[in-house]
């Protein structure tokens, strides 16, 4: 039976994918001619959960161990392995990977902030997000037999640095 394959749509003219060739198939970006520089993405999110489930985590006495501690392991991983997640994404060689927690009681909920650096010729961007999704995963899953109904959200780039584009910060979220 042949195999059925598709064409990719062109991009409006007024948008501007980078991501995409001349005729609308994606593509990686070359990124051969751009300058080596300093380049730093801070992301962040949160995981809301039932009360005595945040305490568990904040007394360390969850049924599957160190939560944060393994949940920061994974950040790790996860920012370490982000082109080998995102079919478009650059592999970096970064030179560092922060992972900061804070307990939300008010919210009942997890934040994370990742902070991810390199000195290449691309962003960390993906990385840092990519981190942020999986603490809040693992966070997920080594709770999930105590609460199912935890909720993963707000992911979202808080602000980078370096290379051509400069300096991006995202406007400030109201917490929900």
């Amino acid at each position: 039976m042949p195999r059925k394959t598709t064409t990719a749509r062109k991009a409006p003219a007024t948008a501007h994918f980078t991501h995409f060739d001349e005729g609308g198939a994606a593509r990686m970006v070359d990124v051969g001619a751009k300058d080596v520089t300093h380049r730093i993405a801070r992301a962040g999110g949160s995981i809301a959960m039932q009360p005595a489930t945040l305490a568990a985590i904040a007394a360390g006495t969850a049924k599957k161990g160190d939560v944060l501690g393994v949940a920061r392991i994974a950040a790790i991983m996860a920012a370490k392995r982000a082109s080998d997640l995102i079919p478009l994404c650059h592999p970096l060689s970064l030179t560092r990977v922060g992972v900061d927690f804070a307990l939300d009681r008010d919210r009942h909920a997890v934040t994370i902030e990742v902070t991810c650096e390199t000195r290449d010729r691309t962003g960390v961007e993906m990385e840092a997000m990519a981190a942020v999704a999986a603490g809040l995963l693992t966070i997920y899953d080594m709770c999930k037999s105590a609460d199912r109904g935890m909720r993963i959200g707000d992911i979202a780039l808080i602000d980078k640095s370096g290379g051509k584009s400069g300096t991006y910060v995202a406007a400030p979220r109201a917490k929900p």
